[in-house]
């Protein structure tokens, strides 16, 4: 994913929804934890009634399909992200309601007052910013002294490394935010932050699946060389009894600037 931070293919990628639904489906058809990332990350966070959230990079919205009456009584909640095509599709996902708000915001510059929120949330996407430090220093300008900062992301040694494993590719992307070196930069801002993980995989069933799931990430690396046939044949090479499974490596932090209890 060489070019996982570079805003024009990052908006591109993200301009619609296709490419995400692509990939949520596949974890959802094939994952060995039938909790469900987006459940178990839910299951993390720490809302309580009257609450000011602010979202990050919202996407679709999915995670709060399943998991809405956690915002049902904040006084406010700000769904963000750069896309308005995501935004739409978010109102679509949730529904809207009078403390629900849907804004288009870069995480650099974010138009919100000091101290304003009590949880922010930033799930996989710090990677993709490109100043990390100036988004980090805003998230922690805008968070409550006593708030919750969470960020999901994965990790060096999952899906996407075992793809380049399959398909030969030399991996060059410049990882800024994984589970293995998210700590770093969140401790450059907050002085408590804690790693959380979660066990999982994918047995997948149906190869064409796994082609489709490689194609949606078109703009960003390397797998763009190969056509739908060449995947289709490289990858039954690693079907065993009609499945492939690829090993997970995902999680999140939680960081804050008190003790996290």
């Amino acid at each position: 994913m060489g070019n996982i931070n570079n805003n024009a293919i990052v908006n591109k990628q993200y301009e619609k929804s296709n490419n995400l639904d692509i990939r949520i489906n596949l974890h959802n058809k094939y994952s060995t934890n039938k909790q469900g990332f987006n459940n178990w990350i839910a299951s993390n966070y720490d809302i309580k009634p009257g609450m000011k959230i602010l979202e990050l990079g919202c996407g679709t919205g999915i995670l709060w399909k399943n998991n809405i009456e956690l915002l049902n009584e904040c006084e406010k909640v700000v769904f963000t992200d750069l896309s308005e095509g995501m935004l739409e599709v978010i109102k679509n996902n949730i529904g809207e309601k009078e403390s629900f708000f849907f804004e288009k915001v870069d995480a650099q510059n974010l138009p919100y007052s000091d101290g304003e929120f009590d949880v922010i949330i930033a799930n996989m996407m710090l990677y993709h910013i490109p100043d990390l430090d100036k988004a980090l220093s805003e998230i922690k300008r805008v968070l409550k002294a006593d708030g919750k900062f969470y960020s999901a992301t994965f990790g060096e040694n999952g899906v996407a490394s075992e793809i380049n494993k399959m398909l030969n590719v030399i991996d060059d992307t410049n990882y800024v935010f994984t589970l293995q070196n998210g700590r770093i930069s969140l401790e450059k801002f907050f002085s408590n932050v804690v790693k959380l993980e979660y066990i999982d995989g994918l047995d997948i069933g149906d190869k064409k699946d796994l082609v489709d799931y490689i194609l949606s990430f078109k703009d960003f690396n390397k797998w763009n060389k190969f056509s739908k046939n060449e995947l289709l044949d490289i990858i039954s090479k690693y079907e065993v009894d009609g499945k492939i499974y690829i090993k997970k490596e995902y999680g999140m932090f939680v960081s804050s600037r008190l003790e996290i209890k």
